[in-house]
């Protein structure tokens, strides 16, 4: 958020993936549970303003959201393997070709990530790290790879150690 310069941070919590297996994953209620716990209420916000929506993939989420939020310029953040994935997405190059988005280091992911399909498509778009703090302000596509501390913990290890 620092590096970034914004102003705030949703955290959305999706009501269901397409692309995983419901077997395993925590309900949305936990996880909206869990995205709150770390939330602050002002700056960091925690919401499941995506089933509200009613949409079921990014790009029609993001698209909503701009329509009802035509002032604002959102900054997608995506972890690392995100970007991995990100060519099997509903119209992924739709969501490039709209919104500016950072990503963020996740271990075991960071050289897929800058050697797959979507950086490699993306390359021209993408910006210096330094760059950062100008994001919002760009015209998408735009994006940029940070280096950050990374947890090499999973999800599904957090969520076990919580519950315990």
């Amino acid at each position: 958020m620092k590096r970034l310069r914004l102003d705030q941070v949703w955290l959305l919590v999706s009501p269901g993936n397409p692309l995983k297996p419901k077997h395993g994953m925590a309900s949305p209620q936990a996880r909206l549970a869990s995205a709150r716990s770390i939330a602050d209420g002002r700056r960091i916000i925690a919401t499941a303003i995506e089933g509200h929506l009613h949409t079921r993939y990014t790009v029609d989420t993001l698209r909503t959201l701009r329509i009802r939020f035509p002032h604002v310029r959102f900054v997608w953040l995506m972890g690392a393997d995100n970007l991995v994935q990100l060519p099997a997405w509903n119209e992924w190059l739709e969501i490039a070709r709209h919104t500016v988005f950072a990503v963020l280091p996740r271990p075991t992911y960071n050289h897929r990530a800058l050697a797959g399909q979507a950086a490699q498509r993306l390359r021209p778009a993408r910006h210096p790290e330094r760059q950062g703090p100008a994001l919002a302000g760009f015209r998408a596509p735009a994006w940029v790879f940070l280096s950050a501390m990374q947890n090499s913990e999973s999800a599904t290890a957090i969520r076990a150690r919580t519950h315990r």
